[in-house]
């Protein structure tokens, strides 16, 4: 999805030099890639018809002000987010936001190999989806498989992240889209109810909507691709017409799919992490082809499998070589194999993950686990994404002189809608969920609170408050 063809593409002179430039079609697919995925989906099926609400809302207060103010820095500063609010806000809110988008992958692993290991008990056993010790095994063993693969710098890899966009988002939403109208079209009643009455979530409080906020983890990353900006001709016209048609495109990728598992299976029976195969092994019983259950369960484990490789050691190894140069974490974690490699860091990284990994095999409800962890995923990023608004505005006023290929039309109230809706899913991601009433608030909130304190807050403070000059590798001294 990354690729073009000749009218898509143009190379030109440009001073000496060639200069790619691309459509802003081409920049909208692209986006489209890095952030669409299925696997939010069951989350959002609980729902229902306002699935479509409850992804609108966080794509017009979120996902368009990322992508927008990611954009203008981006196009006036390389170097990412760290020399993003280091510039705004100096350099040590700038180790805090970059710690973030490494630290919340520590959360979101375990999180994402959940889902794989129930999204794998349908091609072995479905019985297993919702067993803590078959969970907890699946997710140690993997990671450190992946944490093997990566630190001998294979490259095999490298083209699975596109792939996989068409194995296991493109081809199986397609499947379960399609399998989801003629199952309605053959006069099957839906599970969800499907009348303009239901539009809106029902209101019980905000417990009734803290699912919402794993829209946020499904959206980040939109900012990203901001660093293509320059690559369009007229980027203050085209990007914007790029972001609306990325934005498009993701909200059907979400919501078709959402709607479908609805459809077929009643929310009250829905897991949130294997509600996706839920709904494929439902349809194809209905449709007497159970067989395909297995088919696709492999196809969506390879295509999660991929995107974990491609991109395992990447927030690691930009953390380490950033702290070489600033000295931020002590030399032991600043290693690099022969391979280039950060493999001491994703080591640690990988003792925190097991153990977190183990927790589930001490949990009753596998569902219940896999969402708080995607909560303190979520609000460990947010952040990142807190600095990044305060930073746009900053920027803007004290250092207006740089030259941006793109500016955000009414920055201050873009970047400051993005900063209240972040703000507000942060604190919302406190409330458990209807879904898991029984459990013991304190436990929820030990958990989710414990997690964000100590590894997006606690853990940066202590290596900026005991950093040395000894630690700024000899290289960069």
């Amino acid at each position: 999805m990354t690729t073009t063809d000749a009218s898509d593409e143009e190379l030109v002179a440009d001073e000496g030099t060639k200069r790619q430039f691309v459509s802003w079609a081409t920049l909208g697919l692209m986006t489209t890639a890095s952030v669409a995925s299925l696997r939010p989906s069951p989350s959002m099926a609980i729902y229902g018809l306002a699935a479509i609400f409850l992804y609108l809302l966080p794509a017009l207060v979120f996902l368009l002000p990322t992508a927008l103010v990611g954009a203008e820095l981006a196009s006036g500063w390389t170097g990412g987010i760290y020399r993003w609010v280091s510039e705004a806000l100096g350099k040590p809110l700038g180790f805090l936001a970059v710690w973030c988008q490494f630290a919340m992958t520590i959360a979101y692993y375990p999180s994402l190999l959940a889902y794989v290991a129930s999204t794998f008990a349908y091609v072995i056993n479905p019985r297993l989806a919702e067993n803590g010790p078959y969970v907890a095994v699946v997710i140690v063993v993997i990671y450190w498989t992946g944490v093997w693969i990566s630190s001998r710098g294979t490259k095999t890899v490298a083209g699975l992240s596109s792939m996989g966009l068409v194995i296991g988002t493109l081809v199986p939403g397609v499947v379960l889209v399609v399998l989801g109208f003629v199952f309605l079209g053959q006069g099957n009643p839906s599970a969800a109810p499907m009348s303009a009455s239901h539009w809106l979530p029902p209101w019980t409080g905000l417990a009734s909507l803290v699912l919402i906020v794993n829209n946020f983890l499904s959206y980040a990353g939109m900012e990203m691709n901001g660093v293509h900006v320059s690559s369009l001709r007229d980027p203050k016209r085209e990007y914007p017409k790029s972001m609306f048609l990325a934005t498009g495109l993701v909200l059907l990728i979400f919501i078709l799919p959402a709607l479908a598992i609805s459809w077929v299976m009643p929310s009250s029976q829905l897991s949130l992490t294997a509600g996706l195969m839920q709904a494929f092994q439902a349809f194809f019983d209905h449709f007497r082809i159970g067989w395909m259950t297995k088919v696709v369960g492999v196809m969506l484990v390879a295509a999660a499998l991929g995107g974990m490789l491609t991109w395992l050691a990447g927030p690691a190894k930009g953390l380490v070589l950033l702290s070489r140069q600033e000295g931020y974490l002590p030399p032991v974690f600043q290693r690099l194999n022969k391979y280039g490699t950060p493999r001491n860091i994703m080591v640690a990284q990988g003792v925190i993950t097991t153990l977190i990994g183990i927790l589930y095999a001490f949990s009753g409800d596998v569902s219940s686990a896999y969402w708080m962890f995607s909560v303190i995923t979520v609000q460990i990023y947010l952040i990142a994404y807190l600095l990044m608004f305060v930073a746009v505005v900053r920027l803007r006023r004290t250092r207006p002189e740089v030259e941006r290929g793109f500016r955000v039309p009414a920055v201050a109230w873009v970047a400051g809608i993005g900063f209240v809706a972040s703000v507000t899913a942060l604190f919302i991601g406190f409330v458990p969920p209807d879904q898991f009433g029984n459990q013991p608030l304190w436990r929820y909130l030990l958990i989710v609170g414990g997690g964000l304190l100590a590894l997006g807050l606690l853990a940066p403070l202590a290596f900026l408050k005991f950093r040395k000059p000894s630690w700024v590798h000899p290289d960069h001294q």
